[in-house]
């Protein structure tokens, strides 16, 4: 157990957004040693059919279960909402965590009210799986789920805050959130879920739209608990003082993941820091 404790966590998404996991996890276990693969070739998996997406993310898993990991995470919502059952039974025993479990177990903890929205990519809403989680542990809560897909392209070129991006946020949140009355307040929902990994970047803006007394979720937060709280129920958290070792994969494009990448870590990545890979 001690050589595998050693083993990298192996964390994959479509493109950079699962890097907003990486950094949590990054922040929360900094002896970790962290793998990390964008599909960028094939991005983005949110508009895909299920199928492909499972297609697509198989092979990305299987590429980084190959160079030995001691924990996959699914750091995609898409992928997780898609192909997570698929993943477990391919990989066992290996544990296999995804983003949206701990997501919507925050979320139903946050809600004072029950009233929930979950944003997320187009695959991921019509796949219902947040709206299902959230409904297993709290079956009274009234979850309303919306596509945001300019939120992506957004966090990419690096728009986090502002007036254009308010202005987007508003366009699809104005109709989920009922004015902040007393006639409306019981029944306005009192949660956000983030629940796609590039949305994290967003925040200030949302907070913002939504107003103070509305929590938001981050899936990217709540998926660096359970990782550890998974890794120390096995016995393998890594037992090392120093910091771990951070890798880079990527399917294509290392210049753009670097650039685009370094946003989301909040700290540069160089291209020679990211090895291209073909699945």
């Amino acid at each position: 157990m001690q050589d595998a404790a050693h083993l990298p966590i192996a964390l994959f998404d479509s493109g950079v957004g699962g890097l907003t996991v990486f950094k949590a996890l990054a922040r929360r276990l900094p002896a970790e040693n962290l793998l990390y693969l964008g599909d960028t070739a094939r991005l983005p998996y949110g508009t895909k059919g299920r199928g492909t997406i499972i297609q697509y993310t198989l092979l990305a898993a299987g590429a980084l279960v190959r160079r030995g990991v001691k924990m996959l995470v699914v750091a995609c919502n898409t992928a997780t909402a898609a192909a997570l059952p698929t993943l477990r039974r391919e990989f066992a025993p290996l544990p296999v965590l995804g983003v949206v479990e701990p997501g919507a177990a925050a979320a139903a903890r946050a809600s004072r009210n029950g009233g929930i929205v979950v944003i997320a990519t187009e695959a991921t809403i019509a796949g219902g799986a947040y709206q299902e989680a959230i409904a297993r542990l709290r079956p009274e809560a009234r979850v309303r789920g919306k596509a945001c897909t300019l939120f992506v392209p957004l966090a990419e070129e690096g728009w986090r805050e502002g007036p254009v991006v308010e202005e987007v946020a508003r366009r699809y949140l104005d109709g989920l959130f009922a004015p902040n009355d007393t006639a409306s307040r019981e029944e306005r929902p009192d949660t956000l879920v983030l629940g796609c990994t590039h949305f994290p970047l967003l925040f200030s803006a949302l907070q913002n739209v939504v107003g103070p007394d509305v929590t938001i979720v981050d899936s990217a937060a709540t998926t660096a608990e359970s990782v550890e709280e998974e890794l120390r129920g096995l016995g393998l958290l890594n037992p090392s003082a120093g910091s771990g070792e951070w890798r880079f994969l990527t399917t294509d494009n290392p210049d753009r993941f670097a650039r685009t990448g370094g946003l989301f870590l909040g700290s540069p990545l160089e291209p020679g820091q990211i090895e291209l890979v073909d699945l």
